[in-house]
């Protein structure tokens, strides 16, 4: 019996179990908010003092279109430049191109001025020994023409170019009867050799047997050389 008996009175309080369990803040979420107030408080301050303003949003409308204009200007200038490069390019392949092109010219012109060196030497000089030498001459009657093809030299060479005049004075054949006309000169100008090609009308009926080639320096002026050269 003895485990069952307390000494003193027992006291009967309805209200003690509310009052033991009664709720309060935990003292980890004070510390929590408080953080957070801080933490707020400290970013709005930096914003406020240290950071730049906040855009509008006019200000940031135009500032997206001014970002999108200046990425327009910059692919336009870049399209540019891309096509100033690909023109440069052009350019210069073509300048390659003409370099080479005059390369080859002057190849040509200097194989030229050898075949023409060795080509005065093996023609045949002018008997006469004129100023102005006709190394060679070609005549053809061509259906009412005189075809023809002089090669014509000049003894002095250099220095300011021969002007004159290239004469022929055919001797031929018209209406069974002999006949010599002088057909209209031709105008020459030429440094140091001159081909002179062409054809001149002759008379209705007339056939060239003989040419004489005359070079005047002037219309009915000296002569500067001569030769007879037959046609065919």
């Amino acid at each position: 019996m003895g485990l069952f008996r307390r000494k003193g009175p027992l006291v009967f309080e309805p209200y003690s179990y509310r009052r033991r369990r009664s709720w309060s803040v935990p003292r980890w979420l004070l510390w929590l908010l408080s953080g957070i107030a801080i933490g707020a408080g400290g970013l709005y301050y930096v914003q406020q003092e240290y950071l730049p303003p906040r855009l509008s949003t006019e200000d940031s409308v135009r500032l997206q279109g001014s970002v999108s204009a200046l990425e327009q200007r910059t692919a336009q200038l870049q399209a540019a430049l891309d096509k100033a490069e690909a023109d440069g390019k052009a350019v210069r392949g073509e300048t390659a191109r003409l370099h080479t092109e005059l390369d080859a010219a002057r190849q040509a012109v200097a194989r030229l001025e050898k075949d023409l060196a060795l080509f005065d030497e093996v023609l045949p000089p002018d008997p006469r020994d004129s100023p102005i030498g006709v190394r060679a001459a070609k005549f053809a009657n061509d259906a009412g023409q005189l075809g023809y093809h002089v090669l014509l030299t000049r003894e002095r060479k250099g220095g300011k170019a021969f002007r004159g005049q290239l004469e022929f004075v055919v001797a031929g054949e018209r209406g069974g009867r002999e006949q010599t006309v002088t057909l209209n000169p031709v105008e020459l100008s030429f440094a140091d050799y001159q081909h002179v090609k062409g054809s001149l009308p002759l008379p209705a009926g007339f056939l060239a047997r003989q040419v004489t080639v005359r070079v005047l320096d002037r219309a009915g002026g000296t002569q500067q050389g001569m030769r007879v050269i037959n046609a065919r």
